[in-house]
Protein backbone atom coordinates (compact mmCIF):
# COMPACT_ATOMS: atom_id res chain seq x y z
CA UNK A 1 0.00 0.00 0.00
CA UNK A 2 1.02 3.55 -1.10
CA UNK A 3 0.99 6.79 0.97
CA UNK A 4 0.59 10.22 0.05
CA UNK A 5 3.45 13.09 1.26
CA UNK A 6 1.80 16.14 1.96
CA UNK A 7 3.34 19.51 2.30
CA UNK A 8 3.37 19.18 6.64
CA UNK A 9 5.86 15.97 6.14
CA UNK A 10 8.58 16.31 7.79
CA UNK A 11 10.60 14.43 5.62
CA UNK A 12 8.57 16.14 2.52
CA UNK A 13 12.42 17.50 1.34
CA UNK A 14 14.20 14.51 1.06
CA UNK A 15 12.02 12.64 -0.40
CA UNK A 16 11.92 15.03 -2.84
CA UNK A 17 15.65 14.72 -2.85
CA UNK A 18 15.52 11.17 -2.91
CA UNK A 19 12.21 10.37 -4.72
CA UNK A 20 11.82 9.15 -8.95
CA UNK A 21 10.64 11.73 -11.36
CA UNK A 22 8.32 10.69 -14.01
CA UNK A 23 6.70 13.64 -16.18
CA UNK A 24 3.00 13.62 -16.65
CA UNK A 25 2.79 16.45 -18.03
CA UNK A 26 3.15 20.20 -18.94
CA UNK A 27 1.79 23.27 -17.68
CA UNK A 28 1.29 25.14 -20.66
CA UNK A 29 0.76 28.54 -19.49
CA UNK A 30 3.88 29.18 -17.91
CA UNK A 31 6.46 31.12 -19.21
CA UNK A 32 9.50 28.89 -18.28
CA UNK A 33 9.65 25.27 -18.67
CA UNK A 34 7.38 23.81 -16.14
CA UNK A 35 6.73 20.04 -15.82
CA UNK A 36 4.00 18.43 -13.97
CA UNK A 37 5.54 14.83 -12.28
CA UNK A 38 4.30 11.53 -10.42
CA UNK A 39 7.17 11.38 -7.66
CA UNK A 40 8.11 8.20 -5.81
CA UNK A 41 9.58 6.33 -3.06
CA UNK A 42 9.48 3.27 -0.85
CA UNK A 43 6.02 3.35 -1.47
CA UNK A 44 5.11 6.60 -1.14
CA UNK A 45 3.95 8.94 -3.68
CA UNK A 46 3.69 12.68 -4.87
CA UNK A 47 3.44 15.10 -7.78
CA UNK A 48 5.58 17.56 -7.99
CA UNK A 49 6.01 21.00 -10.39
CA UNK A 50 9.79 20.40 -11.89
CA UNK A 51 11.25 23.91 -13.66
CA UNK A 52 14.23 22.68 -15.17
CA UNK A 53 17.03 25.05 -15.90
CA UNK A 54 17.32 24.30 -19.16
CA UNK A 55 14.05 25.84 -19.68
CA UNK A 56 14.26 29.16 -18.45
CA UNK A 57 13.94 31.76 -20.56
CA UNK A 58 16.86 34.61 -19.92
CA UNK A 59 15.51 37.68 -18.35
CA UNK A 60 17.06 41.04 -19.07
CA UNK A 61 16.16 42.36 -15.66
CA UNK A 62 17.36 39.42 -13.61
CA UNK A 63 20.85 38.71 -15.47
CA UNK A 64 22.18 36.82 -12.12
CA UNK A 65 21.93 33.23 -11.20
CA UNK A 66 18.77 31.17 -12.27
CA UNK A 67 15.42 31.13 -11.66
CA UNK A 68 15.22 27.94 -9.87
CA UNK A 69 17.61 29.49 -7.51
CA UNK A 70 15.17 31.87 -6.32
CA UNK A 71 12.58 29.73 -6.10
CA UNK A 72 14.49 27.61 -3.38
CA UNK A 73 15.90 30.77 -1.99
CA UNK A 74 12.38 31.99 -1.14
CA UNK A 75 11.47 28.93 0.29
CA UNK A 76 14.42 28.87 2.83
CA UNK A 77 13.60 32.74 3.43
CA UNK A 78 9.76 31.40 4.44
CA UNK A 79 11.09 28.14 6.82
CA UNK A 80 13.62 30.32 8.69
CA UNK A 81 10.70 33.47 9.37
CA UNK A 82 8.80 29.83 10.63
CA UNK A 83 5.95 31.01 7.71
CA UNK A 84 5.73 27.84 5.94
CA UNK A 85 3.48 29.18 3.30
CA UNK A 86 5.90 28.03 0.13
CA UNK A 87 5.63 23.97 -0.44
CA UNK A 88 8.82 21.97 0.24
CA UNK A 89 11.06 23.00 -2.41
CA UNK A 90 14.76 21.45 -3.66
CA UNK A 91 17.14 21.58 -6.60
CA UNK A 92 18.24 18.75 -7.52
CA UNK A 93 18.59 16.60 -10.98
CA UNK A 94 15.79 15.71 -13.01
CA UNK A 95 15.26 14.14 -16.58
CA UNK A 96 16.01 17.41 -18.20
CA UNK A 97 18.58 18.59 -16.00
CA UNK A 98 18.98 20.16 -12.70
CA UNK A 99 16.27 22.80 -11.63
CA UNK A 100 13.55 23.03 -8.77
CA UNK A 101 11.09 20.22 -7.76
CA UNK A 102 8.46 21.67 -5.67
CA UNK A 103 5.93 19.22 -4.26
CA UNK A 104 2.32 19.67 -5.76
CA UNK A 105 -0.39 20.88 -3.73
CA UNK A 106 -4.22 20.63 -5.10
CA UNK A 107 -6.20 23.89 -4.77
CA UNK A 108 -9.49 24.04 -3.14
CA UNK A 109 -11.45 25.52 -6.23
CA UNK A 110 -14.65 26.46 -4.28
CA UNK A 111 -12.89 28.26 -1.50
CA UNK A 112 -10.26 30.75 -3.04
CA UNK A 113 -8.44 33.87 -1.00
CA UNK A 114 -8.20 36.08 -4.15
CA UNK A 115 -11.55 37.04 -6.31
CA UNK A 116 -12.74 39.97 -8.60
CA UNK A 117 -16.13 40.52 -7.55
CA UNK A 118 -19.10 43.25 -8.22
CA UNK A 119 -18.56 45.59 -5.30
CA UNK A 120 -21.58 44.78 -3.22
CA UNK A 121 -20.51 41.00 -3.24
CA UNK A 122 -17.32 41.24 -1.42
CA UNK A 123 -17.44 38.37 1.10
CA UNK A 124 -17.43 39.76 4.31
CA UNK A 125 -14.08 40.58 6.17
CA UNK A 126 -12.42 40.68 2.69
CA UNK A 127 -9.86 43.42 1.95
CA UNK A 128 -10.66 45.08 -1.15
CA UNK A 129 -7.49 46.19 -3.08
CA UNK A 130 -8.43 47.93 -6.50
CA UNK A 131 -11.86 49.16 -8.20
CA UNK A 132 -12.25 48.67 -11.87
CA UNK A 133 -14.73 47.94 -14.58
CA UNK A 134 -15.16 44.68 -16.12
CA UNK A 135 -15.10 43.81 -20.07
CA UNK A 136 -18.89 44.90 -20.04
CA UNK A 137 -18.27 48.26 -18.24
CA UNK A 138 -19.77 46.95 -14.91
CA UNK A 139 -18.23 48.12 -11.74
CA UNK A 140 -15.64 45.62 -10.15
CA UNK A 141 -13.57 44.88 -6.94
CA UNK A 142 -10.09 42.85 -6.74
CA UNK A 143 -9.93 41.48 -2.94
CA UNK A 144 -8.13 39.10 -1.12
CA UNK A 145 -9.38 37.35 2.46
CA UNK A 146 -7.83 38.49 6.08
CA UNK A 147 -6.53 34.88 7.30
CA UNK A 148 -3.16 34.70 9.14
CA UNK A 149 -1.28 32.89 6.37
CA UNK A 150 -2.04 35.53 4.16
CA UNK A 151 -0.34 38.37 6.37
CA UNK A 152 2.67 35.83 6.24
CA UNK A 153 2.64 35.94 2.67
CA UNK A 154 2.73 39.35 2.43
CA UNK A 155 5.51 40.26 4.72
CA UNK A 156 7.57 37.56 2.98
CA UNK A 157 6.47 38.89 -0.42
CA UNK A 158 7.78 42.47 0.89
CA UNK A 159 11.07 40.67 2.40
CA UNK A 160 11.77 38.91 -0.87
CA UNK A 161 10.92 41.34 -3.00
CA UNK A 162 8.44 39.44 -5.18
CA UNK A 163 7.86 41.05 -8.42
CA UNK A 164 4.48 38.77 -9.64
CA UNK A 165 2.32 37.67 -6.58
CA UNK A 166 -0.82 37.27 -8.57
CA UNK A 167 -4.01 35.92 -7.47
CA UNK A 168 -3.17 32.62 -9.15
CA UNK A 169 -0.45 32.34 -7.54
CA UNK A 170 -2.03 32.12 -4.18
CA UNK A 171 -3.33 28.48 -3.38
CA UNK A 172 -5.78 27.27 -0.62
CA UNK A 173 -5.73 23.49 0.14
CA UNK A 174 -6.79 21.14 2.15
CA UNK A 175 -3.69 21.43 3.81
CA UNK A 176 -3.08 25.01 4.28
CA UNK A 177 -2.58 28.01 2.36
CA UNK A 178 0.44 28.48 -0.01
CA UNK A 179 2.11 30.58 -2.68
CA UNK A 180 4.05 29.65 -5.59
CA UNK A 181 6.16 30.77 -8.64
CA UNK A 182 8.92 32.67 -6.62
CA UNK A 183 11.19 32.76 -9.85
CA UNK A 184 11.41 36.47 -10.36
CA UNK A 185 12.01 36.96 -6.38
CA UNK A 186 15.11 38.99 -4.82
CA UNK A 187 16.27 41.57 -6.86
CA UNK A 188 18.28 43.76 -5.12
CA UNK A 189 16.29 46.94 -6.40
CA UNK A 190 12.55 47.86 -4.92
CA UNK A 191 10.39 45.61 -7.75
CA UNK A 192 7.69 44.65 -4.76
CA UNK A 193 4.08 43.86 -7.46
CA UNK A 194 1.36 41.93 -5.13
CA UNK A 195 -2.12 41.60 -4.62
CA UNK A 196 -1.64 41.51 -1.02
CA UNK A 197 -1.83 44.91 -0.36
CA UNK A 198 -4.80 45.06 1.97
CA UNK A 199 -3.16 44.94 5.10
CA UNK A 200 -1.04 48.27 4.43
CA UNK A 201 0.09 50.61 7.29
CA UNK A 202 -1.40 47.96 9.81
CA UNK A 203 0.41 46.85 12.43
CA UNK A 204 2.33 43.30 11.37
CA UNK A 205 1.25 41.39 14.68
CA UNK A 206 2.65 39.03 16.87
CA UNK A 207 3.41 36.00 14.33
CA UNK A 208 5.13 38.39 11.42
CA UNK A 209 6.99 39.99 14.34
CA UNK A 210 8.58 36.87 15.86
CA UNK A 211 8.66 35.72 12.34
CA UNK A 212 10.87 38.43 11.11
CA UNK A 213 13.46 38.27 14.28
CA UNK A 214 14.05 34.70 13.83
CA UNK A 215 14.63 35.59 10.08
CA UNK A 216 16.90 38.39 11.03
CA UNK A 217 19.16 36.18 13.16
CA UNK A 218 19.04 33.02 10.74
CA UNK A 219 20.57 35.60 7.60
CA UNK A 220 23.17 36.81 9.89
CA UNK A 221 23.93 33.08 10.31
CA UNK A 222 23.91 29.67 8.43
CA UNK A 223 20.84 30.88 6.20
CA UNK A 224 22.89 33.92 4.99
CA UNK A 225 25.86 31.56 4.43
CA UNK A 226 23.48 29.22 1.94
CA UNK A 227 21.52 32.22 0.41
CA UNK A 228 25.39 33.44 -0.73
CA UNK A 229 25.64 30.19 -3.18
CA UNK A 230 22.37 31.34 -5.12
CA UNK A 231 22.25 34.98 -5.25
CA UNK A 232 24.67 38.10 -5.19
CA UNK A 233 26.58 40.01 -2.73
CA UNK A 234 24.02 43.00 -3.39
CA UNK A 235 20.56 40.74 -3.29
CA UNK A 236 21.86 39.54 -0.52
CA UNK A 237 22.18 42.39 1.84
CA UNK A 238 18.88 43.89 -0.33
CA UNK A 239 17.61 40.87 1.30
CA UNK A 240 18.86 41.64 5.26
CA UNK A 241 17.79 45.66 4.54
CA UNK A 242 14.59 44.81 3.51
CA UNK A 243 13.76 42.28 6.38
CA UNK A 244 15.28 44.83 9.03
CA UNK A 245 13.47 48.22 7.93
CA UNK A 246 10.25 45.85 8.07
CA UNK A 247 11.05 44.74 11.09
CA UNK A 248 11.52 48.46 12.38
CA UNK A 249 8.42 49.96 10.65
CA UNK A 250 6.26 47.03 12.50
CA UNK A 251 3.52 47.94 9.66
CA UNK A 252 2.79 46.72 5.95
CA UNK A 253 3.69 49.13 3.62
CA UNK A 254 2.11 50.99 0.83
CA UNK A 255 2.93 50.50 -2.45
CA UNK A 256 5.80 52.55 -3.83
CA UNK A 257 4.80 55.01 -6.99
CA UNK A 258 7.88 54.51 -8.80
CA UNK A 259 6.89 51.39 -10.46
CA UNK A 260 3.83 49.37 -11.14
CA UNK A 261 2.40 48.01 -7.35
CA UNK A 262 0.08 45.19 -9.12
CA UNK A 263 0.90 42.57 -11.85
CA UNK A 264 -0.86 42.78 -14.60
CA UNK A 265 -2.47 40.11 -15.55
CA UNK A 266 -3.74 39.95 -11.58
CA UNK A 267 -4.24 36.29 -11.91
Amino acid sequence: MSTELTPADPCATEFLDRAEIEVEGRLVDASNATLYCGLSADGVQAHCVYKPISGERPLWDFPDGHLAWRELATYLVSEAAGFHVVPPTVLREGPFGPGMVQLWVDTDEESELVDITAPDEVPEGWRPILRAEDGAGNPAVLAHADVPELRAMAALDVVVNNTDRKGGHVLNTAAGVFGVDHGICLHQEDKLRTILWGFMDEPLGDRVRAGLERLSRELDGELGSTLAGYLTAEELHALRTRTRLLRAADTYPEPGNQWRAIPWPVF
